[in-house]
């Protein structure tokens, strides 16, 4: 019998009213110039100015959540277009400017000192920095990047291959779907699969090319007219990274460089011996070898159907609810599962990728993904699920700035989420066999991750120093050129790329991302490091382990990060001395499982 469910409600709306419906922005002006206008006579009248503004922002962020939700489970369907861009050009230019002005009228008040409230220092740090980097010029700008970006998930969603199914007839299959095809035993489909993916990727490389261009083009501008040299200085300046510097990334890829890439090799050597066992024909390891079972298995096939899916995700969280004895991670899902907060499934029009929503009114936030019931869609609903528990975790913050911690911190509870529950995913493999495959899988890439993260990273690093330099500007080859000597410099030497060089040069073109999501990615790497030492604690002590992680999750955006992750009791530290200490745990596991 399924527990009694407590299903959140949104709280009330005392200063936007009961029944605001946002339709156009002369609804929202009024509110808005009340807080600009508004008489503060002393700190707990600035108190109420803070709660007030948090109410109104948290709608419009949910207003503007489930447009974008709606968009991406459908990118075919025009109106749902209209609607999200609706927002981003007549709603989003004019909280541009307002925002700057609450922002100043907040820093300048007179009784800011008297607000002693853990977290207002974080978020008024958050405000200085954003005043000093905010331009009127730069609104529109900003508001044709939006545009521009949402242009990749329309093009990507769109991509399709053709191919023959059990019964000879040519059936149309997303790139997600075909993607587990990769998994297959029979090498002469993966390749054929493989080739089908990167050429209709291929077909719309000069599209994405020039996407791309008018993107870091229009980043350029916006930094320029900041005051920045490049668009990576004005972006640690907006993403508020006070915690390290681009040399901190410098000294990830270099940590990542000499402790880990080499293990790729030792990875790359024994996938190679073995695939050369189980099938006499095979010569040398190539792409569409890097995730097929090596002894020629059947891929790993966790679930069939999204909903079972979900349901056998909600079992593995009750499980580790019992190592602090109640029902808190399972009872997140289950809400969820109650209020359809969940889109999972593969479809054609869906835009790619998984995300977790935060929803800021309701506290409840959405999962969408595109599982097509792989090794890897188990992995990316647990990740999503940790990204759910931590928006739980904080939904009674007062203020919507202490719910919206920085990334680094947010994938802290998504990445450690895949450690946590690995041990109990025999809930979704019964043979133990099938277990530890899928174990080894998810932890040899963990450390395939590391090297990945560093490639898109470091590339990012390059492509918005060189839209700095006086003309020329790099050309398409020199772009593709580039990506490759950092691809290169971060992949095992032993899978060959020969005769594929045209898709190497382009591969970059599947990160999300760098289209969307400019310099997000490094997060994914610290938040790694994070999450195996989190998964080391629980290793040690499950009860202590698993309420570090909670404890840390709990503060939201009310402490630095380094403050947050001293919380679960890991370091913040990117020396090649830490990370190597990190990845000696992972493979002592990975070969005790091989045992």
């Amino acid at each position: 019998m399924e527990p009694t469910l407590a299903i959140p409600a949104r709280p009330a709306r005392p200063f936007i009213g009961e029944a605001f419906v946002l339709t156009t922005w002369d609804e929202v002006k009024p509110l808005y110039d009340n807080l600009v206008e508004r008489p503060i006579t002393n700190a707990d009248e600035l108190r109420q100015w803070f709660i007030d503004r948090s109410e109104l922002e948290s709608y419009l962020s949910e207003n503007f959540a489930w447009r974008y939700i709606r968009m991406t489970c459908d990118t075919s369907d025009p109106e749902l277009v209209q609607q999200f861009n609706f927002f981003i050009t007549e709603i989003q230019p004019h909280l541009s400017a307002y925002e700057n002005r609450l922002d100043k009228m907040a820093v300048d008040s007179p009784f800011l000192a008297d607000l002693k409230d853990k977290g207002f220092d974080i978020t008024i740090r958050g405000m200085k920095k954003a005043i000093d980097i905010f331009r009127d010029e730069n609104i529109p700008l900003q508001t044709e990047i939006q545009s521009e970006q949402r242009k990749y998930g329309a093009l990507v969603g769109a991509m399709t291959i053709e191919l023959e199914n059990a019964e000879g007839v040519l059936e149309e299959i997303t790139l997600p779907q075909a993607s587990t095809l990769l998994q297959s035993p029979d090498r002469a489909l993966r390749e054929n699969v493989w080739r089908k993916i990167q050429e209709r990727r291929h077909e719309d490389k000069a599209s994405l090319d020039e996407l791309y261009d008018r993107l870091v083009e229009r980043r350029h501008q916006v930094a320029v007219n900041a005051g920045f040299e490049n668009f990576r200085d004005y972006m640690f300046a907006a993403m508020g990274r006070f915690d390290y510097t681009p040399q901190d990334c410098f000294d990830f890829h270099a940590s990542v460089s000499k402790a880990v890439v080499p293990l790729l090799d030792q990875l790359a050597q024994e996938r190679s011996r073995k695939l050369a066992s189980v099938d006499s024909s095979f010569d040398i390891l190539r792409p569409w070898d890097s995730k097929v079972d090596p002894d020629g298995l059947a891929a790993l096939k966790p679930f069939e159907t999204g909903e079972e899916l979900l349901n056998k995700t909600i079992t593995c969280f009750s499980r580790l609810d019992a190592a602090v004895g109640n029902t808190y991670l399972s009872d997140c899902l289950r809400i969820m599962k109650a209020m359809g907060h969940l889109d999972l499934e593969s479809r054609k029009g869906k835009a790619p990728g998984g995300y977790n929503y935060p929803l800021e009114e309701i506290g409840v936030p959405f999962i969408f993904m595109n599982a097509t019931s792989s090794l890897r869609d188990l992995v990316t609903m647990v990740h999503e699920g940790g990204h759910a528990v931590h928006s739980f975790l904080t939904r009674d913050l007062p203020l919507k700035p202490f719910r919206n911690p920085p990334m680094e911190v947010a994938e802290l509870a998504s990445m450690a989420m895949e450690l946590l529950t690995m041990d109990y995913w025999d809930v979704f493999f019964e043979n133990p066999d099938e277990l530890k495959r899928a174990k080894i899988q998810h932890l040899e890439s963990i450390i395939e991750t590391l090297p990945w993260v560093a490639t898109i990273d470091k590339f990012q690093h390059w492509v918005y120093e060189s839209a700095a330099r006086p003309h020329p500007k790099p050309s398409h080859p020199e772009r593709d050129q580039a990506w490759v000597r950092i691809f290169e410099d971060f992949s095992d030497t032993v899978t060959s790329w020969q005769g594929l060089e045209k898709y190497e040069a382009s591969y970059w073109q599947k990160q999300l991302h760098l289209y969307e999501v400019p310099f997000y990615y490094i997060e994914y790497g610290i938040a790694q490091l994070g999450a195996i030492g989190v998964w080391m604690n629980f290793r040690q002590n499950r009860q202590k382990g698993l309420q570090g992680y909670l404890n840390a999750l709990k503060l939201g955006y009310t402490a630095p990060i380094s403050e947050i992750y001293r919380a679960a009791d890991v370091p913040f530290d990117f020396s090649q001395e830490h990370i190597g200490r990190l990845i000696r745990f992972v493979w002592e596991e990975i070969e005790r499982l091989k045992r």
